[in-house]
């Protein structure tokens, strides 16, 4: 068809050179779908995305939180992008190794390392910070001012394999405390969970990062006092699936990546208080494993 059009147009126009330029004139104007293509979203062909987020807040939390990204996301992919999460988290790690559930990633740094290795995830970002600690909060009329005081003391904390825990029960054995005998450990089914123990009074102490922890309520913030923070790490890594593409990924990195130079990429951010997102490696995170066991 395109050969016709042309000869045509050579007998039709017999002044015209058919040069360089009448050419691509020809086959802009005569046959635009063959060199003005669409522009392509790879990740298109994976659609439905689920977007895994560890559950390291409530639910609804959660949702406020991360469903204008979510939205972000599914705009400007052309894909349809939903948030999941799981009960806790060893099942979220379980359907992140096993089920390989989740197509985008958000877990806790020192989860990464096996959800690459047992399931093949492959990195893409990371949150845009420093790095992260955790702490430990008591109501402010609390006696306790540092972590001797917690000593016979109720901590509630998340699940023990959780970062918080993990990194909350090094900084006590470092300064001399066995945080499974001198320390009375209640475990939470969230960072929220944890705080609102000891914000109620059900516990003595509370131990969650400090991201969560400036995420709540002023009112609730106000009323609680610092007594320890802990090591930083690494802050958030995002990674994606086996399912999704190399074509799809660039392009999740992409937005991800040149969020924090948008109006409207900020604005999303705000809700989780997120800079942007940053490149990042997997060997920030291997490092993590050397800080948590010494």
């Amino acid at each position: 068809m395109l050969f016709l059009t042309l000869q045509i147009l050579r007998s039709a126009l017999p002044v015209f050179r058919i040069n360089g330029l009448l050419l691509y004139c020809v086959l802009v104007l005569c046959c635009p779908q063959t060199v003005v293509a669409d522009e392509v979203h790879a990740c298109k062909q994976v659609s439905p995305i689920i977007f895994g987020i560890l559950p390291f807040v409530s639910t609804e939390q959660l949702v406020i939180q991360f469903s204008p990204l979510a939205n972000y996301l599914s705009e400007h992919l052309q894909a349809d992008v939903r948030i999941e999460t799981a009960p806790d988290f060893v099942e979220f790690a379980r359907r992140t190794h096993e089920d390989r559930r989740y197509d985008i990633l958000f877990t806790a740094p020192h989860f990464y390392p096996q959800a690459h290795s047992k399931a093949g995830y492959r990195l893409i970002a990371g949150v845009d910070s420093p790095g992260m600690s955790a702490i430990i909060v008591v109501p402010r009329q609390s006696d306790i001012h540092d972590i001797h005081d917690l000593v016979g003391k109720r901590l509630a904390t998340v699940h023990p394999t959780g970062l918080a825990t993990l990194l909350v029960k090094k900084h006590l054995s470092d300064a001399g405390i066995d945080p499974d005998v001198d320390i009375i450990m209640i475990s939470t089914p969230s960072h929220d969970a944890s705080l609102l123990s000891s914000y109620h009074g059900v516990t003595d102490a509370s131990a969650l990062m400090q991201p969560p922890y400036e995420a709540a309520s002023a009112t609730v913030r106000k009323n609680m006092r610092i007594i320890a923070k802990t090591q930083s790490t690494p802050h958030i890594p995002i990674s994606v699936s086996p399912r999704i593409s190399e074509d799809c990924a660039a392009e999740i990195a992409e937005l991800l990546l040149h969020m924090g130079t948008t109006t409207e990429g900020k604005e999303v951010l705000s809700h989780n208080n997120f800079s942007g997102f940053k490149h990042t490696s997997a060997e920030d995170y291997e490092k993590i494993r050397d800080l948590l066991e010494h």
